[in-house]
């Protein structure tokens, strides 16, 4: 049996500009730059932790 990881499409919806410093290095980390833009990332507990920290700006979807 394997195990299938989920994947997660990040999408930034708010800019971070008037944010912390550290909320602007977590966006740029997740690979986000522009409004609009989606990436899709493994679903960890790193990321779920950096999702949390900016989920003010950003738009989580769970896919398979």
């Amino acid at each position: 049996m394997v195990k299938k990881s989920k994947i997660l499409k990040i999408t930034l919806v708010r800019s971070p500009i008037g944010n912390s410093e550290r909320h602007k290095a977590t966006i740029r980390a997740l690979g986000l730059r522009k409004i609009g833009q989606s990436v899709e990332q493994k679903d960890s507990l790193a990321v779920r932790g950096m999702l949390s920290k900016v989920n003010h700006l950003v738009e989580v979807e769970t896919q398979e």
